[in-house]
């Protein structure tokens, strides 16, 4: 955390020249420029041009530090229509090609993706790995045949839902498909 409290301080510095609106994930695009540390998906997310999308941006440290420098400079302005207006076209644009969901968690996020897909009639592949149980009904803990409902996945779709911590799944499932690939 400490390496993106010092690389925020520029960032807040850059972010307000000529009160440009920023969108969240721009600001994550940005944090990965000034990371620049080859262990953070961010980095890499950057380099590759690949949108990180985060609809809960101010949550946590970083909603901490956006706070705190909006007291001492006003101006920053994020604008959250644009992301999802964008996370949305991508799902609509895709078009005949399939669609797929890896989801590492639950809450907001997992409804933001869920959503994007609706737009286009559903995902056609969906893996869903959390900790969160179904009995309780909470979004995170429902099963895939609950999206499927709703037209979030498609019903002809291949989907799992894996009861696990993502950090200990996550990185088995890469280890067993991805990564075989680079060897």
């Amino acid at each position: 955390m400490a390496k993106l409290k010092g690389c925020f301080g520029k960032l807040a510095i850059f972010l307000v020249k000529g009160n440009t609106v920023w969108t969240p994930s721009k600001v994550i695009a940005r944090l990965g420029k000034e990371i620049n540390d080859k262990s953070s998906y961010l980095y890499w997310a950057y380099k590759n041009g690949i949108p990180v999308y985060c609809p809960a941006l101010t949550d946590g440290s970083l909603g901490d530090m956006l706070y705190c420098h909006s007291i001492r400079s006003p101006g920053l302005l994020i604008d959250i229509v644009q992301d999802i207006r964008a996370i949305n076209e991508e799902a609509v644009r895709a078009g005949l090609r399939k669609t797929g969901m890896i989801i590492l968690g639950g809450g907001l996020p997992k409804h933001h993706i869920y959503n994007a897909n609706m737009m286009r009639n559903g995902a056609d592949f969906a893996v869903i790995i959390n900790t969160a149980q179904e009995f309780d009904g909470s979004d995170s803990g429902a099963q895939p045949d609950e999206a499927v409902s709703w037209g979030k996945i498609r019903g002809s779709a291949k989907s799992i839902k894996v009861h696990c911590d993502a950090t200990i799944a996550f990185p088995l499932l890469v280890a067993a498909t991805f990564a075989q690939r680079t060897k």
